[in-house]
């Protein structure tokens, strides 16, 4: 198991659809603490939970984390994790995974792997993570980002969209299945970079593609650089964005 890399929580309080949500109750914790615990199993160097809120420090303050206060008006996790660089002096050169705030179920394992795959290589200073698409009511829906690589696993590009666009059978709308003999891919919202990326990433405006797509991965594929993907065999189970979702959370972490 790779050591030395960092965590980094980003935890905003203010949702649209859950308000609170770090705070929300599972299983008679926190859910921000859930997710420390995930984080603390993967075995990284340092775990951070990056907030704009004192509620969210005071909930992890017994664990063995490091609660960070951030300015309060970031677009993204990675502007928040980039203040948390600057502010704790991390050097460029330094290895830090995005683990959202809303994550109780992500397995550590994964963590640890995606860091690892980072530092394996030379050529890309981001890596995330995508699975299998199996469905074909899962390649069309718009809430399921494609990701498609080249040879060696790095990004070509990400959509909402079915990519590939298979031109025999995609436009018979009637077929069930997904074309076989090709890794349809659903990329999974799990980042690392090192320090030195984010401060370059913090600096770009948002591009085109990702004011279409929604996507801000788009942005470092724009500026030029390159995004590598590990594949693993199943996507995790996903995190907490509605109610329907805290539910099923709560009745797998038992509450």
């Amino acid at each position: 198991m790779m050591a030395g890399y960092k965590i980094v929580i980003p935890a905003r309080h203010g949702s649209s659809r859950l308000p609170g949500k770090p705070l929300l109750d599972i299983a008679g914790r926190p859910m921000i603490v859930h997710v420390c615990e995930r984080a603390l199993e993967a075995g990284a160097g340092e775990v951070v939970v990056a907030t704009d809120d004192p509620r969210i420090v005071e909930a992890v303050v017994e664990l063995p984390v490091r609660a960070q206060l951030t300015h309060p008006h970031h677009n993204n996790g990675a502007e928040r994790i980039a203040e948390v660089a600057e502010i704790l002096g991390w050097d460029d050169d330094t290895l830090i995974v995005n683990l959202q705030g809303d994550e109780p179920l992500v397995q550590p394992a994964l963590i640890g792997r995606l860091a690892e795959a980072l530092a394996g290589q030379t050529r890309a200073k981001v890596a995330t993570l995508a699975a299998p698409i199996e469905h074909r009511a899962e390649a069309f829906n718009a809430n399921a980002v494609k990701v498609v690589t080249d040879r060696e696993g790095y990004a070509l590009y990400f959509s909402r969209a079915p990519i590939p666009w298979h031109r025999a059978s995609f436009a018979d709308g009637d077929a069930a299945h997904l074309p076989a003999h090709f890794p349809w891919l659903r990329h999974i919202g799990i980042y690392a970079y090192t320090a030195g990326f984010l401060r370059r990433y913090v600096s770009w405006p948002p591009s085109d593609l990702e004011n279409i797509e929604a996507l801000e991965q788009l942005r470092i594929l724009w500026q030029g650089e390159r995004i590598l993907v590990l594949p693993v065999e199943q996507a995790p189970e996903a995190g907490v964005d509605t109610e329907e979702d805290l539910a099923r959370v709560r009745a797998r972490l038992g509450h």
